[in-house]
């Protein structure tokens, strides 16, 4: 069940990557059209959104982004879409988040597109709005536990201490949490960030320091699909769901 105030009325929804470890399915089409129980992973995503009340989304693009901005223009559901260009240079996530930041408001949600998950008792846009705090957090990443992290083989990302800061995993330990790819972002966040392409990481490791980066852990289910093998066995868990 859902309630309560949506943190923003927009999200980011990162799009323009190449898909390498999604080959050979990527060799003709973007990665976030790849279908998954017969529908586009972007599609998943935004569906998720829209059934959220998530009103506005914008989407930045890169490889194949004709194929991705086609597919845009024959949607006929929710949220409105504006796409970032990144046709000229991929800007990694970072870089594409400082790209698109005058077309985002001071808080917005960010999401991969390529994400496929399954809500707890409310979906996470409100279960991240309802811990967000703007006064106290530039970030607030929906983080999954092992066991809810299907197709998952990593040592996990992220610890969380007692009020919910997030420290990262030490070199040769395994972390208890894995990061969604979904966050809440202040534009504070993005402030003296480097020119062209840079991860992500560089502005998280900042705030993190700065004890401005939370973290909550999803009551859901989560996919990783990051390579074709993964995307038998999430169409089997989604028919089972």
């Amino acid at each position: 069940m859902n309630g309560g105030k949506l943190a923003s009325d927009t999200a980011m929804v990162l799009a323009a990557g190449l898909g390498k470890r999604m080959r050979p399915l990527t060799a003709t089409q973007p990665k976030p059209l790849v279908r998954v129980a017969g529908k586009s992973l972007i599609d998943h995503a935004l569906d998720k959104l829209d059934a959220a009340g998530v009103e506005k989304a914008v989407v930045n693009v890169h490889y194949l982004a004709d194929a991705l901005e086609g597919h845009f223009k024959v949607r006929r559901k929710g949220p409105e879409v504006t796409v970032s260009d990144e046709r000229a240079q991929l800007l990694e996530t970072g870089g594409g988040m400082v790209k698109a930041a005058p077309l985002l408001p001071d808080t917005f949600f960010c999401l991969n597109s390529d994400n496929i998950w399954l809500d707890g008792p409310e979906d996470v846009f409100h279960e991240l709005s309802r811990a967000w705090d703007p006064e106290a957090m530039d970030a607030l990443l929906l983080l999954v536990s092992h066991p809810r992290a299907m197709n998952y083989r990593g040592e996990g990302d992220f610890h969380l201490d007692a009020l919910g800061r997030v420290s990262r995993r030490k070199p040769g330990r395994v972390a208890p949490f894995i990061f969604s790819g979904i966050q809440i972002v202040s534009k504070r966040l993005l402030r003296d960030a480097p020119e062209g392409p840079f991860s992500t990481n560089i502005l998280w490791n900042r705030a993190i320091e700065e004890g401005r980066v939370f973290g909550i852990s999803h009551t859901g289910l989560w996919f990783e699909v990051g390579e074709p093998t993964a995307i038998r066995p999430t169409e089997e868990w989604l028919t089972r769901a």
